[in-house]
């Protein structure tokens, strides 16, 4: 094993992790830093931070050109399913197509794989999404964007939580290719994602954290139930599920 495989630590994780789960242009990388998928994990709220604020920034422009809060929530959102490639959406789609749609484990994984998307797929993409613009909207009639951007960064700390807790459910997938994150490469990423959520909105991140985690839970259990373990896919949702469930948080407490 490679001496760098054994630090719980490297300067190449950020950069890995956002190689991981973005389509940013990031210059290519060593071969030997992919070796440390799993344990780059640690460093996914800090992708958060990354796609945040670049579409804070657009949000911000389409405020600050007289647009209406719905109009620039939903360029702020389109530049978070670009920066992204979609792969967290893909993922919502995907899980819900294949945990509804199969009566198998074997059945609901096959559904999961499959490039075409269902009707389950496309009304949870089309709720979500809806719900997801309508909430930044709200947050930003009353200047919310660091709400928005805690969001981000918490929403994506549960999923090397997942990945950590869950068993892969196949043996193929960008799931499996990353691996396992150790129980303290997991705990570091959620530490992260709580410190940096708090210095951006204080204490007001509590209840957020604590509904995203609820949710983030919820959605393991069933994992568990209908695939017996956890897949890309059903990363991908949890990030989208943890991220309506922070922003569902903030807007009710204002």
């Amino acid at each position: 094993m490679n001496k760098n495989d054994t630090k719980l630590i490297s300067a190449w994780d950020f950069p890995l992790s956002l190689v991981l789960l973005t389509r940013l242009p990031i210059p290519r990388l060593p071969e030997k830093v992919f070796s440390r998928q799993a344990d780059a994990a640690w460093a996914f709220p800090l992708v958060g931070v990354v796609v945040g604020l670049l579409a804070c920034a657009f949000g911000w422009l389409a405020v600050a050109s007289n647009l209406p809060a719905f109009a620039s929530a939903a360029i702020l959102v389109a530049v978070l399913v670009i920066a992204t490639g979609a792969m967290h959406e893909d993922g919502l789609a995907d899980t819900a197509d294949g945990f509804w749609g199969g009566y198998t484990t074997e059945r609901r994984l096959e559904i999961m794989k499959d490039s075409h998307i269902g009707a389950y797929g496309v009304l949870t993409l089309i709720f979500t999404q809806l719900l997801r613009v309508a909430l930044i909207a709200t947050l930003l009639t009353v200047n919310g964007f660091t709400g928005i951007l805690a969001a981000c960064i918490v929403s994506r700390a549960f999923m090397p939580v997942l990945m950590s807790a869950l068993p892969n459910a196949r043996n193929s997938g960008l799931s499996h290719s990353v691996g396992d994150p150790k129980a303290k490469t997991a705990a570091m990423g959620f530490g992260v994602a709580v410190v940096l959520s708090w210095l951006l909105i204080g204490p007001g991140t509590v209840i957020p954290t604590l509904f995203a985690a609820l949710i983030s839970f919820a959605l393991a259990l069933t994992a568990k139930a209908k695939i017996k373990g956890q897949t890309g896919d059903v990363l991908g949702a949890t990030q989208q599920l943890a991220e309506l469930a922070f922003l569902t948080a903030l807007v009710a407490a204002i």
